[in-house]
């Protein structure tokens, strides 16, 4: 049985991720040509690299630090699944709160693990003052699948930064 709790600074470290397989095999992406939305054949294996693991550690800490929300999916005291939602709210009137991070380990994907912490993301961001999500997302197509059967749509308002960091990720938004 998954059991849902918040992760805390201390439990953020290596070890944390030694039963997370983040392993996807993505074979179509979608791109965004002269404006309109497309699917490509951009066929690779995502998987985190030690160096990958260390910058999410570093990051889920500084979300903590900042009074931001790190919570997880443990499967009998294993993390395979966490999400992770960022204090500022940006965008002026439209009030966002950033999501940085959404997994689930390939071997606990379909099984509504992403739903239930996605769901928990949402409800931490209204009850601290955010009116949506913004999310810059894989643009795998499974990826993409998950976020339009959560709600969300094109961003309204792009945040630059994401999208210089990531230039092929589909920038979200989910109202709350």
């Amino acid at each position: 049985m998954i059991e849902y709790k918040d992760i805390y600074t201390e439990d953020i470290n290596r070890e944390l991720f030694c039963g997370f397989i983040r392993h996807q095999e993505v074979h179509d992406c979608w791109r965004k040509e002269k404006g309109e939305w497309v699917i490509k054949a951009d066929p690779f294996i995502d998987d985190w690299t030690e160096k990958d693991y260390c910058i999410l550690i570093q990051c889920l800490k500084n979300t903590i630090s900042t009074g931001g929300f790190v919570y997880g999916a443990f499967d009998e005291g294993i993390l395979k699944g966490f999400v992770s939602v960022e204090s500022e709210i940006f965008g002026g009137e439209k009030r966002y709160m950033d999501l940085t991070s959404i997994h689930v380990s390939e071997d606990m994907r379909r099984q509504g693990i992403g739903k239930t912490l996605f769901s928990a993301a949402k409800e931490w961001a209204l009850k601290h003052g955010a009116a949506r999500l913004y999310i810059s997302s894989h643009s795998a197509v499974e990826s993409q699948y998950f976020y339009k059967a959560m709600g969300c749509l094109e961003a309204e308002m792009y945040r630059w930064d994401h999208v210089e960091m990531e230039p092929y990720d589909c920038q979200l938004e989910c109202r709350l």
